[in-house]
């Protein structure tokens, strides 16, 4: 185990004060035995939302007196608030010059996620025009990307890990995808997820692909939804990613044989309950709860936050550092949602003070 640091005491003291002290009470739930991260995974969600409606309400930084948020990066609360996500829903999904035929769509969204880089997916369209699967080639394509590569360009995010894929014989690690997408394509992928009966499902057909394994099954289903391809509740269906099982382990010195998924599905359940329990202001997305996908990612971020705030609780993963600092973008995000969740017009309310005028959305967004 790693020796606390004189610079980890003091952001754990900083924590203490923001976030929860480690002795407050913890609830009984049964079977699950929290540890004192069970509070601070509460702590984090609403100041980690505060900081969200802060920024996004142009107020001034610093956001948050929290020296560990402060200085290391991490995702939203809510996923499809993050800046990837929101590029994706917008520019990739419900961009009006883009058809929404369902295999049309699916080929954007798995194309897109595939190395899940906005740069890239502007690279492409920028040399190839409109990205579509009716004249998809692999030889354009691999131009293209092994052009920039030889450029000394990154295509693939650093935000999770794409297995290298070399179960189709190239030597390199694109072309595999571009293969893994056109064989997803040629085999009806599109249209097995259009006629699943549910999130799970879904799951299973895009888990049946080389490389392909739990975690980014899920998060490709996840993304085609907010698509109107399928129509599935955030609430059917999860699995946990190997950040979210650290930080299961971490809030949890027994979860008493329940699944990790069924854990996930306890933390969206108990939601209200714990943020009153605590006392704490939580900020929801214009009225939506927090779902499972967003409970499964704040355990992601909690097993981050823990390895400075808590540094003597330690995952399967035994991380003990976090890698990515926080940086500001300069460029400011109008968000808007899936259209069927409801809650644009708020957000644009929020974002505007003037929700019945049009034009004061982005011209990818007049939908």
């Amino acid at each position: 185990m790693r020796r606390k640091t004189k610079a980890d005491a003091g952001l754990t003291a900083s924590v203490d004060s923001a976030l929860g002290a480690p002795n407050e009470p913890l609830p009984d739930l049964g079977r699950l035995k929290p540890t004192s991260i069970y509070n601070t995974f509460w702590r984090f969600a609403a100041e980690r939302q505060r900081v969200f409606f802060e920024r996004l309400r142009r107020g001034l930084p610093p956001w948050t007196e929290d020296q560990v948020l402060r200085a290391h990066k991490f995702t939203n609360v809510y996923r499809a608030s993050d800046r990837v996500s929101q590029y994706l829903i917008q520019n990739v999904i419900y961009r009006p010059d883009l058809s929404d035929e369902p295999t049309e769509v699916v080929f954007r969204v798995l194309l897109f996620k595939l190395f899940n880089r906005v740069e890239t997916w502007e690279l492409l369209e920028h040399e190839l025009g409109t990205l579509t699967f009716s004249d998809y080639s692999f030889r354009r394509y691999d131009r293209v990307l092994s052009a920039a590569m030889a450029r000394g360009d990154s295509i693939y995010s650093g935000a999770y890990i794409m297995p290298p894929g070399r179960f189709f014989g190239h030597d390199r690690k694109h072309r595999n995808h571009l293969t893994l997408l056109g064989r997803m394509m040629a085999d009806g992928l599109p249209a097995r997820l259009a006629e699943s009966p549910s999130m799970e499902s879904a799951f299973t057909q895009v888990r049946r692909y080389p490389s392909i394994g739990n975690f980014l099954a899920l998060q490709y289903v996840t993304d085609v939804n907010y698509s109107d391809v399928t129509d599935f509740t955030e609430m059917d269906f999860v699995v946990a990613g190997p950040g979210a099982v650290d930080g299961i382990r971490k809030c949890f010195a027994s979860t008493g044989g329940l699944s990790n998924a069924d854990v996930i599905r306890v933390m969206a359940e108990r939601q209200e309950v714990e943020f009153e329990r605590l006392g704490l202001e939580f900020l929801s997305l214009w009225g939506r709860r927090l779902q499972l996908i967003d409970c499964q990612n704040l355990f992601c971020e909690v097993d981050k936050y823990a390895r400075v705030a808590h540094p003597d609780a330690s995952g399967y993963s035994r991380r003990t550092r976090i890698k990515q600092k926080f940086r500001p973008s300069p460029a400011p995000i109008q968000y808007w949602y899936p259209p069927d969740w409801g809650i644009n017009t708020a957000a644009l309310a929020d974002q505007t003070g003037d929700p019945e005028d049009p034009s004061s959305l982005q011209p990818n967004q007049r939908r």
